[in-house]
């Protein structure tokens, strides 16, 4: 179900209080969503603010979450823009290859 609703959704809002790494926030940018989200836990690392999406730093400010969601539906191309930065966040920095790769760099080294 949360797949079907990313895939046809244009903006993705997640409004976590507590979150570690947040795969609901890393599928949403895998599929080109921008996201609004906490400035909380492990969304923090992977969001990048007004590129890949929006950190907000009060998760029960409902008025500042909606006036991030409003402004991307409003400009359909710097969402889509922001989107297409959030997929390519997600390929370089947290598909299992690119930590395979980096593990065998670190056993390399200690050789």
């Amino acid at each position: 179900m949360v797949n079907a609703l990313q895939r046809r959704a244009h903006v993705v809002v997640q409004k976590s209080l507590a979150e570690g790494f947040g795969l609901t926030v890393a599928e949403a940018m895998w599929k080109s969503r921008p996201v609004v989200a906490s400035r909380i836990g492990g969304i923090q690392d992977q969001i990048e603010h007004d590129s890949s999406g929006y950190l907000l730093n009060d998760p029960t400010d409902k008025g500042q979450f909606g006036s991030a969601v409003c402004s991307l539906l409003k400009d359909g191309k710097r969402a889509e823009r922001m989107g297409e930065r959030a997929h390519a966040r997600v390929q370089q920095a947290f598909l299992g290859s690119r930590h395979l790769s980096e593990y065998v760099d670190i056993c390399a080294a200690l050789q």
